[in-house]
């Protein structure tokens, strides 16, 4: 069964060519930018990629147009700072030579702070990836986007390996970007924060992740990780306290 691996970018140079490289065995690779300055592009080029130029949508749309504008209509969804393992690759191929289904879900593990991540909240992290485009789609979704399907998907062995590289300053600014996204989408869908929220959600979320999923075996970068979360959380819904109250004063 043909497909293709669709990848969208921007400024994504240092970990294009890991990622592009690890999907080779691919029918098709199309990379979607949205104004990259760096050498992204010329990187995309020497690796066989079918470039496309589209101005920045939102994180689910833009995919969502990088899916429809694929050669194939299976299609794997790989970020710029993802590979496909050997295992998952193999299990790609198995999958697409007698489907079970219309979409697959994949492992997704972390490398944080040197150390891949096998507990807690970042991982297995069963992420929808793989699918048939007539039967599943991206979410529009500014942040946080992921993939409906109709059918509940097939599960494949092996890791999406998802390491950044980047450091522990951009990791936090990046973080904080999502976390305004996040509020604003809230907001829009009407969504109101209380001091609840603010007490009790990084609360939970730190026993759940921590103790309940064994996030304290990955060390200190999985305490890290997993501390990053909660405040994410605080700061996500102190963003929607903030919004909510400028809109009032506006009003």
């Amino acid at each position: 069964m043909p497909f293709s691996v669709v990848v969208i970018t921007r400024d994504a140079a240092p970990q294009l060519e890991a990622c592009l490289s690890s999907a080779s065995f691919a029918d098709e690779i199309l990379v979607v930018d949205s104004g990259s300055t760096d050498q992204t592009l010329e990187i995309a080029q020497k690796l066989g990629a079918r470039i496309v130029e589209k101005e920045w949508l939102g994180f689910g749309r833009q995919k969502q147009f990088a899916v429809d504008a694929a050669a194939n209509d299976w299609v794997l969804c790989l970020d710029a700072d993802e590979r496909v393992s050997e295992v998952l690759k193999a299990a790609i191929l198995a999958e697409l030579a007698a489907p079970r289904g219309n979409a697959c879900a994949m492992s997704r593990c972390n490398r944080f702070l040197g150390r891949w991540l096998r507990h807690g909240e970042g991982y297995p992290d069963w992420s929808l990836r793989l699918f048939h485009r007539g039967h599943a789609r991206w979410s529009e979704d500014a942040v946080h986007e992921k993939v409906i399907s109709i059918e509940s998907p097939v599960r494949l062995a092996g890791d999406l390996l998802h390491d950044s590289a980047e450091s522990l300053d951009r990791y936090l600014e990046k973080q904080n970007r999502y976390t305004t996204l996040q509020a604003t989408q809230l907001q829009a869908e009407g969504c109101n924060a209380g001091i609840g929220h603010l007490l009790f959600s990084p609360l939970l979320r730190f026993l759940k992740f921590y103790f309940l999923r064994l996030g304290f075996l990955d060390g200190l970068p999985g305490l890290i990780h997993i501390s990053i979360g909660c405040m994410n959380s605080f700061n996500k819904y102190a963003k929607l306290m903030a919004l909510t109250k400028q809109a009032g004063t506006v009003r």
